[in-house]
């Protein structure tokens, strides 16, 4: 790549993003398709294998030397980089490659951390079972510091300890989940090379996805904080990787590892080490976790699993208490639409608690394109990208966002002036007037709520009785023959039977999105009968409620 003047913005090819599909999705529907130039029809494909998965972006840096042991962990250096533009270069190279180990990995046995005497054979055999069904807590930790380069007095971020070794893999696979670790320390500090030496920092949770070749996601758990000592030092990153998604019990596992960490890095093996022979508890139910710890010996941590599972990684209480209710669906409007959003704060847990809580708002709706919760700094340039997308920004980057149009640029941050910095105009006018009234009722009411989960609960099936409200009655338009085939949608007559000239406009848009198609997809696939799941749940209720107001009638 040819330097540039400073002030000069990059542009270049996108292949080095992921886009979010499903495993059934169309190869049409991808990052490159612009919006509004794209149509579904009813008639599809009925075998859509290939994934593209769209979300949190890596670079490829040089591979670190040999790892070496210390305290039962794995600690790792870096060799120094060439800086923003070298990374600019491989962008390209690592995306595509990045993770295409994973099939040959689910092949190969993983092997246990060998620090400890091991337990048996039996034992074993079941952990690695659990492991390759996705129920460990976690699939490592690493701890991120930020090193100063050789020729400067910048900061670049580097693994110094990892936990447990990875060893046994075949040269492929070493090489692959190298690139996740250099993925990881990405997204632990977005900002880029800019830091200066601190005596005082706040201290912050966040998370991050990455999403692999295959469709599967693995969830990152970041807590930034200053590690302890005297003087201005820089912060450091603890990070978990884990294909569950519940981050609220990955924020009390955080407690616990600083905890330890202010005793000494060796406590921390012992306790993740018990944590990751534990079984992940089932919805509402707890695991107990013995530690022990110099000075009040051993501990008993429990970890209780949220009951509403599909909510656990979501909190709602900081979308609210960043947007008023009507902010919230102008902005709940505008992804519906599968718009392009970018949210501005400076809390990293700030933003990446918004984009997931936008996104949950969608339920049972998958946002399908972009999705970036934390985008850093070296790859800001994905605010150009054409197609729809949930970013999160800092806001020393603000200025690099503005300048685009055709895109709602949402403030977040505490110390905001104004909430929406660039939008369309019509975000107002998208939801139905009776149906965004109701919604206004029903949201006025969440205060009454105690603790997270039941706010929760309201807030979601306040927007899920929207699409019980709007889209309900799709399943009476999957007509099946009578041979057997897949169904297929009638997406003309659907929409007419709508009664409300508003609803019908909406929905007529709606189900243009390749979220709608996505569903619709899934929906053919399936055999005629009764649905199972919340959504289609709470449609029965709104159906039999229906046929009683009318019995009543007459």
């Amino acid at each position: 790549m040819e330097q540039q003047p400073p002030n000069t913005r990059r542009s270049f090819s996108f292949s080095s993003l992921r886009v979010k599909k499903r495993h059934n999705s169309e190869d049409g529907g991808g990052f490159f398709r612009r919006r509004g130039l794209h149509s579904f029809s009813s008639a599809r494909e009925s075998s859509r294998k290939e994934s593209v998965p769209d979300e949190d972006v890596a670079l490829q840096h040089n591979p670190p030397p040999d790892w070496q042991n210390e305290s039962g962990a794995t600690p790792v250096t870096n060799e120094h980089d060439d800086g923003p533009q070298g990374a600019f270069k491989r962008i390209s190279t690592m995306w595509s490659s990045f993770r295409r180990g994973i099939r040959e990995r689910s092949k190969v046995e993983e092997p246990e951390p060998t620090e400890p005497v091991g337990p048996t054979a039996a034992d074993s055999t079941s952990k690695q079972q659990r492991y390759a069904s996705g129920q460990y807590f976690f699939e490592y930790l690493v701890v991120v510091s930020l090193k100063k380069t050789k020729d400067s007095n910048s900061y670049e971020p580097q693994i110094t300890y990892q936990f447990p070794k990875r060893d046994g893999m075949v040269r492929k696979q070493k090489e692959e989940e190298e690139k996740t670790l250099k993925a990881i320390t990405l997204f632990c500090f977005p900002e880029g090379i800019s830091w200066a030496p601190l005596t005082e920092y706040h201290s912050e949770t966040f998370s991050f996805v990455l999403t692999e070749i295959d469709g599967s996601r693995r969830n990152g758990y970041c807590r930034r904080l200053l590690p302890g000592g005297k003087g201005a030092r820089a912060p450091e990153a603890y990070c978990i990787i884990s294909t569950l998604a519940c981050f609220g019990l990955f924020s009390k596992i955080f407690d616990e590892v600083e905890k330890r960490r202010q005793i000494s890095m060796a406590m921390i093996y012992p306790f993740m080490q018990k944590l990751r022979e534990a079984s992940f508890p089932a919805p509402g139910h707890t695991v107990e976790i013995k530690s022990f710890i110099p000075e009040s010996g051993t501990e008993i941590i429990r970890l209780t699993r949220p009951l509403d599972s599909w909510l656990e990684h979501v909190d709602f209480a900081t979308l609210f208490n960043c947007l008023t209710d009507e902010e919230v669906l102008l902005v709940f409007a505008a992804a519906v639409l599968e718009r392009r959003i970018v949210f501005i704060a400076n809390e990293l847990s700030i933003l990446s608690q918004v984009i997931h809580a936008v996104a949950a708002l969608l339920y049972p709706f998958t946002w399908q394109h972009t999705f970036i919760s934390i985008v850093p700094e070296i790859l800001i340039d994905v605010v150009m990208a054409p197609t729809p997308y949930l970013l999160g920004v800092q806001k020393h980057l603000l200025d690099l966002v503005t300048d685009q149009s055709d895109l709602l640029v949402v403030d977040v941050s505490q110390n905001k002036q104004e909430t929406f910095l660039v939008s369309i105009g019509d975000e107002a006018s998208i939801l139905p007037p009776k149906l965004k009234a109701e919604l206004l009722e029903v949201l006025s009411g969440r205060q009454k709520a105690s603790g997270v989960e039941e706010l929760n609960r309201v807030v979601s099936d306040t927007f899920l009785h929207f699409f019980v409200r709007t889209v309900g009655h799709y399943a009476s338009f999957i007509k099946y023959s009578a041979t057997g085939e897949l169904g297929v949608f009638d997406r003309r007559a659907f929409c007419k039977a709508i009664d409300s000239k508003t609803t019908r406009h909406f929905v007529k848009k709606f189900t243009q999105t390749q979220m709608f198609d996505l569903f619709i997809q899934e929906a053919e696939q399936q055999q005629p009968g009764p649905r199972q799941g919340i959504f289609h749940h709470k449609i029965r209720e709104f159906q039999d409620k229906k046929k009683k107001e009318k019995t009543k009638k007459h």
